[in-house]
């Protein structure tokens, strides 16, 4: 198993010198970061230099940054082998060299590579699930249908037995094909995956009857969501049967699989290293960009997860998530012109899409672009407000307060708490703007005071709480509330800016300006920085009005 050093957000600028050395280090801190683009150019560059670099390490460092930075020519060359090299890694080695034979055209070489001493099969999932495929594709089709064994792996050991209905398929052996699928339906079929395998079976044999009524039954045990659905809806149109997947793409899906498992376990680089496999087998697969994306979103390596996320195409069912995830990625990376012009484009692609239209409202807002985010959600929030959609209504209710609409905000509030009494950050965002307005104040204290006993562990809740406190004049009570608020949020600058207010008003002046001046730190709103900056200088009594509460 591969497994990296913790990783940080920083991108690393070291690139020390024209040494094998200093290219090494730079390798290294590139790894440190997640960035396995940038450590296979370094070390690269260290292999080509050689000036008494450890080749043993600078090979396996080699050959570990190209797997998971994609580039699986480059890796096989530096694969592991011999039998002094950790089993694990050799192991990867020698998956690695099967697929990049496979992908070449060398089935019979690959296949050679993964039933070899070094492919650690039947433990190693990889190597087992795809020899068969290595076995199809050099044309011996016996040894392809031979019942699949994989040692301690009950999610690699179902996809391998629905591999072998498909490989006993594509030898046009019906019957065997039908039985390995149904087998997998009486034992569960999670997800309906041999379910819609059996029923596109049948599609292509001309029985889609049958393949509506196994669609049908797979989606009343509700073991499957919209692929089920459209299959269903296809067999009873009686359209065209989707077409056979080329086995080279089937090879793919069979490494798409032991990679989702791996990721549930927490091990992503291992993951990540099936998936980029995966791909170099079928590029064209977008459930696995999507994945690829999310690992090195999560490893902070934005600039790749962009890439990942930009590679999914549009009609994929996975395109609007991907598009969604692209923009977020340039959001959180600071590029927030694009992130709004992906959103965009994303909803002029597919006009009047849901979650498309909620993205481009959710970036306005984080952009404090809120009149257009609520004109936006305006064109979803259709007929009585109390059908309408509780969350879309707490959206526009952020947009229209932070607009300076005030009376449509809390109709909007209002109308969601008909349907949701007890959400927190309804009770939470409504009781208190009612108490720093000034009405209301009993009813929104409760209101405040219940939205922290339902989420005791929310630092705006508490802060909510405290501020609450501070409106109605009670400033030693706030002060307590707004210093546990400030642990639980000590990045936020609203409850910063809050408790330098409070401490004021306790005469804990210095620790006022210490908290004012922290607000500055932490990219406040331009109104909110103003404010702070006059604080900071003339003190509390000379700053406009009190700010809002921090709503998350």
């Amino acid at each position: 198993m591969l497994s990296g050093p913790t990783r940080e957000a920083a991108a690393p600028e070291l690139d020390l010198d024209t040494s094998a050395y200093g290219q090494f280090l730079a390798g290294e801190a590139a790894v440190n970061h997640g960035q396995s683009a940038q450590a296979e150019s370094f070390f690269g560059k260290a292999a080509v230099l050689d000036e008494g670099a450890d080749h043993a390490l600078l090979d396996t460092r080699t050959f570990t940054s190209a797997l998971l930075a994609g580039d699986i020519a480059q890796a096989a060359a530096f694969a592991p082998t011999g039998a002094d090299i950790d089993p694990g890694l050799r192991h990867l080695g020698a998956l690695v060299r099967g697929v990049e034979a496979l992908a070449s055209g060398k089935a019979r070489l690959a296949r050679s590579i993964l039933t070899g001493p070094d492919s650690g099969a039947p433990d190693e999932p990889g190597a087992a699930l795809l020899t068969p495929f290595a076995a199809a594709m050099a044309g011996d089709t016996e040894a392809s249908i031979v019942h699949p064994v994989i040692n301690g792996e009950p999610i690699a050991q179902f996809y391998g037995n629905l591999d072998q209905g498909k490989l006993f398929e594509h030898a046009h052996r019906y019957e065997e094909a039908e039985t390995a699928f149904r087998a997998l339906i009486v034992k569960g079929d999670p997800g309906g995956i041999a379910s819609l395998s059996l029923g596109e079976m049948f599609e292509r044999r001309g029985r889609g009857a049958e393949a509506a009524d196994i669609y049908a039954a797979a989606i009343a045990g509700k073991k499957g969501g919209s692929e089920l659905a459209a299959a269903l809806a296809r067999a009873k149109a009686h359209g065209p049967p989707p077409a056979p997947t080329p086995l080279k793409s089937l090879a793919a899906e069979a490494l798409v699989a032991p990679a989702t498992a791996l990721l549930m376990q927490k091990q992503d680089d291992i993951s990540l290293a099936y998936l980029r496999l995966a791909l170099r087998l079928d590029p064209m697969r977008d459930e696995a960009w999507m994945m690829v994306g999310d690992v090195l979103s999560s490893g902070a390596d934005m600039s790749g997860a962009q890439e990942a996320y930009s590679k999914v195409r549009f009609g994929s069912r996975d395109y609007i998530a991907a598009r969604t995830k692209l923009a977020w990625a340039y959001q959180d990376a600071g590029d927030k012109d694009i992130a709004i012009a992906t959103a965009r484009a994303t909803l002029a692609k597919v006009p009047g899409n849901r979650d498309a239209t909620i993205t481009l409202a959710d970036l306005l807002r984080a952009t404090e672009h809120y009149e257009e985010s609520a004109a936006i959600l305006d064109g979803l929030i259709s007929g009585p407000l109390d059908t309408a959609d509780w969350k879309l209504l707490y959206m526009r209710a952020v947009d229209l307060e932070e607009s300076g609409h005030w009376p449509e905000a809390e109709r909007d509030l209002q109308a969601a708490l008909k349907q949701r009494p007890d959400e927190p950050d309804l009770l939470n965002f409504l009781g208190y703007s009612w108490i720093d307005r000034g009405v209301n104040l009993k009813e929104g204290m409760a209101m405040v005071q219940k939205a922290v006993t339902l989420q005791p562990g929310s630092g705006a809740m508490i802060d909510s709480l405290g501020w609450a406190y501070y409106r109605l004049g009670d400033y030693q009570r706030a002060v307590e509330k707004l210093e546990a608020a400030i642990v639980l949020e000590p990045g936020d600058p609203d409850v910063n800016n809050h408790l330098g207010d409070a401490y004021w008003r306790v005469g804990r002046k210095i620790e006022a300006g210490f908290q004012w001046r922290h607000v500055l730190t932490l990219d406040p709103s331009p109104k909110l920085k103003a404010e702070a900056e006059l604080k900071i200088a003339q003190g509390l009594d000379a700053a406009p009005g009190a700010p809002v509460v921090a709503v998350k």
